[in-house]
């Protein structure tokens, strides 16, 4: 079974709250909350009823046929989050934070996003339910995604251009958490990842465990068995904790997340937070960090915008400091080959962030055999990603 954090809200050296003491309050309302709708059966059934409705679970477990390195060799399987409603992931997580907002009593939703996938989701649990909804987004995102910022204002979001530092999605998240900080008593803010202080990176685990759930009880019904390597990407690391949750028992199953590694490794133009990083604070939590040798938070690059974040979840700094989770880098250029031959020899495409773990999954099965099975979790769609693809593959 999953771990809970500890009752300051550590995942062993690694979560807690660091922040303002505004906020203490607010945190503490939720955590309360939280585990009262956790422990209550009627607010699962309300959150699963309407991840069947409207999103459209349970989401498909797709055996791809022609990517390289699948069926020859090892068979590859796709958990297909792209085909939910919204087109990702992002969608199982504002769900649940948005019924726990309306059993609290708030009255405005506002989120970070930086591929603009939770942007949309947000937006559309907010036109769902009926709250108003404030999205935070770096301008240079805001350039690269511009069909999400389209889509989250024809939802009836405002989306709020921040133009400080990198302009990406750190700097998003610092301007959602200031904003909060002057409005806690009516105003919920919906994190979009495993980060953040507590309670956040364990309420998001719980409800993007469906994924891994979904998974495990799909490929034991198909396959009459669990797969032998468990592969993700990683920036905040949500959909990753997702997956990997169903399979922490299983030490038969080798589970992969998969970092943005951007220019390489060694370039110093990268977002690979745990192979590069060291501990800090970022963002309500301590965890590991891209930071410099005075703490400053170091500038990072992927192609991926939501994968471009200086810091990862604190229960991911635990799974890596434990060993149960390999943490490894794929780079631009592999990422942009994994999203062309997905979408040219599978008819499906992936978003950037997903091609990471592609691009890992097709390395993973040279060095497997037919006895082998890797589950990939294709974390969402690639249309918002079509502009910034444009501009590095040729026809």
């Amino acid at each position: 079974m999953p771990m809970r954090p500890d009752a300051r809200g550590y995942f062993g050296e690694f979560g807690g709250r660091f922040v303002p003491e505004v906020l203490v309050a607010a945190l503490d309302e939720l955590e309360a909350a939280a585990y009262d709708a956790f422990d209550d059966p009627e607010f699962w059934q309300e959150y699963h009823a309407i991840l069947r409705d409207f999103v459209g679970r349970p989401s498909p477990l797709y055996a791809l046929e022609r990517y390289p390195g699948a069926h020859a060799r090892v068979p590859i399987l796709i958990k297909r989050e792209d085909t939910n409603h919204t087109g990702a992931h992002k969608i199982n997580n504002t769900v649940g934070q948005a019924l726990l907002a309306k059993r609290m009593g708030k009255q405005r939703l506002i989120a970070e996003t930086g591929a603009g996938q939770h942007g949309v989701a947000t937006a559309t649990v907010g036109a769902k339910f009926g709250f108003p909804v404030d999205v935070y987004m770096g301008e240079v995102d805001i350039e690269r995604q511009a069909l999400n910022v389209f889509v989250m204002k024809l939802l009836g979001a405002r989306v709020h251009a921040v133009g400080g530092g990198t302009r990406t999605l750190k700097d998003a998240t610092n301007e959602a958490f200031r904003v909060w900080a002057s409005c806690v008593e009516d105003t919920f803010y919906v994190i979009g990842s495993v980060v953040g202080a507590h309670p956040y990176p364990y309420m998001v685990r719980e409800f993007q465990k469906v994924i891994g759930d979904e998974a495990r009880a799909q490929t034991l019904q198909r396959f009459g068995r669990l797969p032998s390597d468990v592969v993700a990407c990683v920036g905040g690391g949500s959909n990753a904790i997702g997956m990997f949750t169903a399979f922490l028992d299983d030490p038969e199953v080798r589970l992969w997340g998969v970092e943005a590694a951007g220019a390489g490794l060694t370039s110093g133009r990268s977002a690979a937070t745990l192979a590069l990083g060291s501990v800090g604070v970022l963002h309500g939590s301590r965890s590991y960090v891209l930071q410099d040798a005075n703490g400053q938070v170091s500038e990072t690059h992927s192609i991926s915008a939501g994968l471009d974040y200086p810091g990862v979840g604190p229960e991911h700094a635990f799974l890596r400091a434990s060993g149960r989770v390999t943490y490894v880098g794929v780079d631009d250029v592999d990422a942009l080959a994994a999203l062309r031959d997905c979408a040219r020899l599978e008819g499906i495409v992936p978003a950037l962030e997903s091609a990471h773990a592609l691009a890992y999954a097709a390395q993973l099965a040279q060095r497997r055999g037919a006895d082998d099975l890797i589950l990939v979790n294709l974390s969402g769609r690639g249309d918002k990603d079509i502009g910034q693809v444009g501009q590095h593959v040729a026809d």
